[in-house]
Formats: C-alpha cells, structure tokens, sequence
C-alpha cells in the first residue's frame, strides 16, 4: 500500500494486523481521486473507519487541507499515527479515538466537504453510517459528498431523505457510491 501522488507521493504506508480492516485498492483509490480531481484541494475530510489513513493520507498528500480521521481500534490507531507522521501529513490530521456511530450521533461540530465511509464488510456499516449522516446532514457541507466504499454484493436502497446517490463506479470488487445533499426544495416534494 503506498501514497499514489501529492507531497509523499511513493511513501509505504503500513497495514493494520489481522482481517478487521479492508484497506483500499490501489486502483480504487487511484480512480477515487480522478474523480474528486482538483476538488481536494483544500477540502476537509471526514475518514470514518480510518484503519490504516491510506485514503485520508491521500487526500492530505493532495492538498486537502484537513482530515479527521475516526477509528476505534486500537492496533489501527497505532498504525494510522505512524502513517501519518512517516508522510510528514500528521500536522493537518486529527486523529479521534471513537466509535464512528457515537460520533455521527453527536450534533454536527463542522461540515465535511468530503465524508468517506469504508466499514469492514457484510455486516451492514455502511448503511447504519449512511442513515445517521442522512439524520443529520449538517455533517456534510451543502456541495459535500458522502464516498461509500462496499463490496458491490453489499448494496440495498439506503432509504434516504436528505441525501441522494448521484454515482456509483465499481472497480473488481470495489463500488464507490457517491452521495450528495439534496436541495431543500427537493425534499419536500419526495
């Protein structure tokens, strides 16, 4: 696993022990990033799920001006520090030890122009973290999207009524699904 662009660019990142954390593919996150383009850049992030900060690194590497990494894991936390201090990007990542749900539940303390949700598989995370992002949108800045990393096998209709999916793109067995807000003027008319 290794920084594809930006500042650290070739950097190796370290992986997280074990099978509880599903890092990336390079290929995935190479076309995550054509996708998002030049819109990183000096955007904020919200990692959920950070586990090894492979994509929260990437976005900072880009240009992103900050990313707050959520992970609840010990072992993970202890790597994405590392991570982040070996691409030198530790100055604009914030680290918060926490379960991503009890933290989505709080009121919104900021609004995210990006929020990427990549929770282990086949146990319905990203659906419970895309429901209570969709309860309380102010997580996500109005021009925001949501990025939810599944196997494409995972996907059911999320239900929602404040955020919408304007994308989906599978690589192998990766889907990115693209999720904006929807207009106020939208939403009383569903």
């Amino acid at each position: 696993m290794r920084v594809i662009a930006g500042t650290a660019k070739g950097m190796h990142l370290d992986s997280v022990p074990g099978e509880n954390t599903r890092p990336i593919t390079d290929r995935a996150k190479e076309a995550l990033f054509a996708i998002l383009g030049e819109d990183i850049r000096g955007a904020t992030m919200l990692d959920l799920f950070g586990g090894t900060g492979a994509v929260g690194i990437e976005a900072l590497s880009r240009g992103a001006e900050r990313v707050v990494f959520i992970e609840r894991s010990r072992a993970a936390l202890k790597v994405l520090n590392r991570n982040l201090e070996r691409t030198r990007l530790a100055d604009r990542g914030v680290v918060i030890h926490d379960d991503a749900f009890k933290f989505l539940a709080q009121p919104a303390t900021m609004a995210f122009d990006v929020i990427f949700v990549a929770p282990p598989q086949y146990q319905g995370l990203w659906l419970k973290a895309l429901q209570l992002i969709d309860r309380q949108p102010a997580w996500l800045a109005p021009e925001g999207q949501v990025i939810v990393q599944i196997h494409p096998k995972e996907y059911t209709e999320p239900g929602l009524a404040h955020l919408w999916r304007q994308d989906s793109r599978r690589y192998g067995s990766v889907q990115l699904d693209f999720y904006g807000r929807r207009v106020e003027a939208e939403v009383g008319h569903r």
